[in-house]
């Protein structure tokens, strides 16, 4: 029961610190005007509240004694970089309803993976729930079906999803082949993705006084962002470590529920009937996979 309450509240945690950053993360990218001096600034604040976090529990040496497993956790800090990159690239030249639609396809990614290459039993139950929380997911997020034009820089959008559901099982098994534990992850991974973010800023001339907004009221955005992804590093990685890659991925559909009230909240959006109608389905969905057991369990049985 104890350890039942620890990992709702992690999977509470993952899904609230996502929906935080998201939104933080639109509005400095606005503030700015550049999705690269955004995440360099971003990312920088994460670095600060990690290395507090190592330094707190003793284990920032730990850092420099890595070994073979360094390679893999460069690997997964670039995987990071790119699905931010592709999907940069797609809004880019491509609209917001397609865009959004392909990155969620990164759900049905993992669990084809899971099928395919894990050899993991998915119960027709977890495809129903997995499309029906997808389906309340593109309602919530105002997905314009009808208005969906496809570009061929639609292409990147697929990448990112595609770097999305790598990076995941690449961190699986930096945890279960490596024994890298979540906080050693997340270093490396925010380090390489502020390097290449940083990078990239420079070279595009996006560093500078100018580019800048100095209010004290951005910094404080810029701090609660470099907070909140830490708490993504924090939580959604230990949750990778308990539950498969896939049921993860499911919970992280929750978030923009929540970042929809976000946005009532504090952002002055409008909660309309079909984003009601699908906050109402994406729980129809969660229900579904929830009782995963006792749905198969009762199918079983009456077979028998």
């Amino acid at each position: 029961m104890r350890d039942d309450l620890k990992y709702t509240l992690m999977v509470i945690g993952m899904v609230l610190s996502w929906s935080v950053y998201y939104a933080v993360s639109k509005i400095v990218v606005d503030a700015t005007g550049s999705p690269l001096l955004a995440g360099f600034l971003l990312r920088s604040a994460a670095l600060v509240f990690l290395t507090l976090q190592l330094l707190l529990d003793q284990n920032f040496s730990r850092l420099f004694h890595q070994g073979k497993a360094v390679l893999i956790l460069v690997v997964i800090g670039v995987f990071g970089f790119l699905l931010d990159l592709f999907a940069n690239l797609g809004y880019a030249g491509g609209s917001l309803s397609t865009g959004t639609a392909l990155l969620k396809t990164d759900v049905l990614m993992v669990n084809l993976v899971t099928v395919i290459l894990y050899h993991k039993k998915l119960y027709i139950s977890d495809w129903l729930g997995t499309l029906v929380m997808l389906a309340g997911v593109l309602l919530v997020l105002g997905v314009d079906f009808g208005g969906m034009q496809f570009h061929p820089t639609d292409l990147f959008f697929l990448l990112s999803a595609l770097c999305v559901t790598a990076n995941a099982f690449i961190i699986k098994t930096a945890q279960e082949k490596y024994h890298e534990d979540a906080d050693m992850i997340s270093y490396y991974n925010n380090a390489v993705v502020l390097l290449l973010f940083g990078g990239s800023a420079a070279a595009a001339g996006q560093i500078g006084a100018v580019a800048i907004e100095r209010s004290p009221s951005f910094w404080l955005l810029v701090v609660l962002g470099g907070l909140a992804q830490t708490g993504i590093y924090f939580f959604y990685y230990r949750n990778l470590r308990h539950f498969e890659v896939w049921l993860v991925k499911l919970y992280l559909l929750l978030m923009p529920v929540l970042s929809c009230f976000i946005g009532v909240w504090f952002l002055g959006e409008t909660l309309t009937a079909t984003k009601l109608l699908g906050i109402l389905v994406v729980l129809t969905g969660a229900a579904i996979i929830l009782l995963r057991g006792r749905i198969n369990r009762a199918g079983r049985v009456q077979r028998s």
